[in-house]
């Protein structure tokens, strides 16, 4: 068993950064390291301008892995869930049991934070539980969900501190600060000012790999 509030113009973003499902797809490589990405439309890579230009995908790149891309617009770990069963985004990660896990969700939860954050909380754990049990020998890694603004609303550090500390009580590792990446740089966004453009996308990668070698065992 593994042990390890508001804005302006929120609740518009919310209905730009929905949109349709991305199935799994990713680069492939022959090492046999297998990487799921349990993510949204960051994850998806929306407004980049090719799927090689993600930020999963680059990162995949870099250490030779075979992608696994379970990026979906507008998904959260409550909003935009089409299903919490057997045919959800955990339940196909598991099924592919990869070598490791990288979960990178929560920014769209907030724009249903309000009328939904008690069940927010008790999805992030339910996930996590899954992804435990059904996983028992991959190394799964835990993001900080990504925010795109420099404006904040107070959701976003509760719903962090959330997925922070169900991290640390599944035993997972988990990557902190990634809500500030993009911050000051608006000409890291696309021109819907929602979603990363390739500059955007690079920059998450770059982090990512340097908090991936800053792990014990590093990433490498």
């Amino acid at each position: 068993m593994r042990v390890v509030r508001a804005v302006a113009g929120v609740l518009a973003a919310a209905l730009l950064l929905a949109g349709c499902a991305a199935v799994a797809a990713g680069s492939e490589s022959s090492d046999g390291v297998r990487v799921s990405f349990y993510g949204d439309s960051y994850t998806r890579g929306k407004a980049a301008s090719a799927e090689s230009a993600r930020w999963s995908t680059i990162v995949s790149a870099a250490h030779g892995w075979t992608e696994l891309n379970h990026g979906i617009d507008g998904l959260g770990f409550v909003r935009q869930r089409a299903s919490f069963a057997d045919d959800d985004v955990p339940s196909a990660i598991i099924a592919e049991q990869p070598d490791m896990v990288i979960v990178a969700l929560g920014l769209n939860d907030n724009f249903v934070y309000d009328r939904a954050a008690d069940r927010i909380r008790e999805q992030i754990g339910v996930d996590f539980d899954r992804l435990a049990d059904g996983l028992p020998d991959a190394r799964i890694i835990v993001v900080e969900p990504f925010w795109y603004s420099d404006q904040r609303p107070d959701s976003v550090d509760v719903i962090a501190a959330w997925v922070r500390d169900s991290a640390a009580e599944h035993g997972f590792e988990y990557i902190a600060g990634a809500s500030r990446w993009l911050e000051g740089h608006p000409e890291w966004m696309a021109d819907d000012v929602l979603h990363p453009n390739d500059a955007g996308y690079a920059e998450l990668a770059r982090r990512m790999n340097e908090e991936l070698a800053a792990l014990a065992p590093p990433v490498g």
